[in-house]
């Protein structure tokens, strides 16, 4: 049972996806502080690919976690025992994929409701691109094809989220202009290689695998644009960084 620890959310731009060094995995086992976490990886934004599954497992096999997968394309747990065993865990990585599609295949299963309880009690949520965007209340996703905005998320964390933020073509402006004209509220921008804890909702910790990588803050300049704020960050082995 997790209830009484803080509420806290971790965006990941890497991890075993995208990454061999494996640097900010470790560091989203670090935040937990148990001797062997239990890590559920969800993998329904790719439509629980078996590649994607078969990645996680391997790379997680080697490190002492007790590490489990949900899948939900073909879901074999009913009701009460996907609550208790979402509620069990003490890392709940989401995949990467499409953002739109994760939020309807959820709310149909009732996961976004055992996320939101799980949070509460303290489970460490986390995810990367598709599985950072949908703790915001909106974010920027490739999920209809091109470039857009999607007013739609479980608003676990205030504001929006824009992943990829270096990484991909046109995410830069268009995430941007989405903030400047209020289509999105404002929110964080994540480049490959940054992690990002937050904590009842605030940023407390920012760090990154490779020194060029950055976490911003994008509000509304006041002036029809958008301005962006560097947040520093540290190497994973490091200390906590301030918002």
């Amino acid at each position: 049972m997790k209830t009484g620890r803080e509420r806290r959310l971790a965006l990941l731009g890497g991890g075993f996806s995208t990454d061999d060094d494996g640097v900010l995995d470790d560091w989203v086992l670090g935040l937990v502080g148990a001797a062997r976490p239990k890590v559920c990886f969800v993998p329904t934004a790719s439509g629980d690919a078996p590649g994607y599954v078969d990645r996680f497992l391997a790379a997680f096999a080697s490190r002492p976690v007790e590490a489990g997968v949900l899948p939900l394309f073909r879901r074999t747990l009913d009701d009460e025992a996907l609550r208790t065993f979402l509620l069990g865990q003490d890392v709940v990585y989401v995949g990467g994929g499409n953002t739109a599609n994760l939020l309807a295949v959820w709310r149909a299963h009732g996961v976004d409701r055992l996320l939101r309880e799980a949070y509460d009690r303290g489970v460490l949520l986390c995810g990367i691109s598709a599985g950072a965007n949908c703790w915001a209340e909106g974010s920027h996703t490739d999920s209809f094809g091109p470039l857009t905005h999607l007013a739609d998320g479980l608003g676990l964390l205030p504001g929006s989220v824009c992943p990829h933020y270096d990484g991909e073509p046109g995410r830069r402006p268009s995430y941007r202009a989405a903030v400047a004209s209020g289509a999105l509220p404002p929110g964080w921008a994540v480049e490959d290689g940054v992690g990002a804890l937050f904590t009842e909702g605030r940023l407390t910790e920012a760090v990154t695998r490779v020194p060029e990588a950055r976490l911003y803050r994008v509000e509304p300049d006041g002036e029809g644009g958008a301005a962006e704020h560097a947040v520093p960050c540290r190497p994973p082995s490091g200390g906590r960084v301030s918002p």
